[in-house]
């Protein structure tokens, strides 16, 4: 869709008046929300922002003015300011960025207002916003044109900043705790790390595939060789995969590692830092997610996978692909099938129909399946189960730990298996060079993830990850 004429032609006689509407740097001396919190009349002000509603009322005009901390309403007479200007207000239209210089009263009504004395117009807009646009609704445009979405929706604005604001939590527990950030490659030599399916490219110059990491947890245990004891990296990673409310192709991964620990650290930080960020943004341990009350409240009770599997379809870790199936099938009516017979693909299953069991609040699911989990200690006691835990909250998984594999002959072994097993991705390698950092020697170690984006969604009462992030992935209209 073009430009709209008639703000073309506006744009013009802007021109022609020899304006730049497309003005200058423009400083203000108070956002909206500093001028509304402690209101006064007579306070000389200098702002801008968004014209979100215009009346003209002949010799009055009246605005919204929208800035990023709220709306305040704009009083413009013609007394009060140059009668060009004045003349000028005719060729202004709602989603116009204006800089205004008043000062504070209340109208009448009793609407704390500015009278402006002097504006400047610092960015003609040449589009109308979507018809409706005072709560945009159309799920298309908001996550294609997320700019109209942020001017449209103030609680969407809301989402984004709060998302910033849950990041910076994180990072700040985390740095009291003496954990430093680091960074790690997002452009590989290789996919490792994790199952997953890589975004594959060619660098010209080396003349080599690389990929788009689908992790970053080998190269930060690289570091823990090195010395670095405790780290953690705000990751961004990318999976060739499906779209769906909880899944995108590119997403943010939180991952903690803290040497001479373990999966129970990382259990009791876990707990900790996210009952701490939940306080912080609430004032209370206790949310509502669509509907659902949820308490965040430490501690958060414990399970055992194992036991529930168990439970629910009488298989062992030991059980082959095939008693595994049909164990599922008897218990499920025989309605139960895999693409390629693999362990792993039947727990796929299994997960699925334990997910229908799942509580609102945070619980922690311990007792992982050893095959399921290459990279993860297993019990000494009870090898064939994994020292690991994942944690969900309103049924929604939301971080996976371990106590790190740290035997370099066993882990490749494990890798050697997972390949194996691999259903997803058959073209996956092992990491040579991780194996060798272990050789050298890797300590005793926790390790956690955290997907933020769920997280974020969660927290801000979102149902879907494509909320919570800016720009989704979408296929092109044309």
């Amino acid at each position: 869709m073009a430009a709209d004429e008639t703000r073309i032609n506006k744009l013009k006689i802007l021109r022609q008046k020899g304006l730049d509407p497309y003005g200058q740097r423009f400083i203000r001396s108070h956002a909206v929300s500093e001028i509304l919190r402690d209101f006064k009349e007579g306070l000389k002000v200098i702002t801008a922002g968004r014209i979100t509603a215009h009346r003209d009322q002949g010799k009055v005009h009246f605005m919204d003015l929208t800035d990023q901390t709220g709306k305040i309403q704009l009083f413009i007479k013609a007394d009060n300011v140059t009668s060009e200007a004045f003349a000028l207000l005719e060729g202004l239209d709602i989603g116009d960025i204006i800089g205004v210089q008043g000062e504070t009263f209340t109208t009448k009504t009793g609407q704390n207002s500015i009278r402006v004395l002097k504006y400047e117009v610092l960015a003609k807009s040449l589009r109308s916003l979507p018809e409706k646009w005072h709560g945009l609704k159309d799920v298309d445009i908001r996550y294609r044109q997320r700019y109209v979405d942020l001017i449209a929706n103030p609680q969407v604005r809301d989402v984004f900043i709060k998302r910033s604001r849950i990041v910076s939590l994180i990072r700040h527990f985390l740095d009291g705790r003496g954990f430093l950030e680091v960074e790690t490659p997002i452009l590989q030599p290789m996919a490792g790390g994790a199952r997953g399916r890589p975004f594959k490219s060619r660098h010209n110059t080396l003349d080599m595939d690389v990929y788009l990491r689908i992790a970053p947890e080998l190269y930060l245990k690289r570091l823990l060789v090195g010395g670095m004891e405790k780290v953690y990296e705000m990751n961004r990673n990318f999976r060739n995969e499906g779209i769906s409310t909880r899944h995108n192709p590119e997403f943010t991964m939180l991952e903690v590692y803290q040497a001479y620990g373990n999966f129970e650290d990382m259990m009791t930080l876990t707990e900790d830092m996210v009952a701490s960020v939940v306080k912080t943004l609430n004032g209370s341990y206790k949310i509502k997610y669509q509907g659902q009350d949820i308490d965040f409240t430490p501690p958060w009770p414990r399970r055992s996978f194992a036991q529930m599997v168990k439970e629910h379809f009488d298989i062992d870790p030991q059980d082959s692909a095939q008693a595994m199936l049909d164990k599922v099938k008897a218990k499920r009516g025989g309605h139960a099938k895999v693409d390629r017979l693999t362990r792993s693909a039947v727990m796929k299953i299994v997960e699925e129909a334990l997910d229908e069991k799942a509580t609102a609040n945070p619980v922690f699911m311990l007792d992982y399946f050893t095959f399921l989990s290459p990279l993860a200690k297993a019990k000494p006691d009870d090898p064939a189960v994994a020292q690991r835990f994942e944690f969900f909250i309103a049924g929604v998984e939301v971080g996976n730990a371990y106590s790190e594999l740290n035997d370099p002959q066993e882990q490749r072994c494990r890798l050697e298996a997972d390949l194996d097993d691999d259903m997803e991705t058959g073209n996956r390698v092992i990491d040579e060079d991780f194996v060798t950092a272990l050789e050298y020697g890797m300590p005793p170690a926790g390790g956690l993830g955290v997907g933020i984006d769920r997280l974020v969604m969660l927290l801000t009462d979102s149902p879907s990850i494509r909320d919570v992030i800016l720009f989704p992935l979408l296929k092109p209209e044309h």
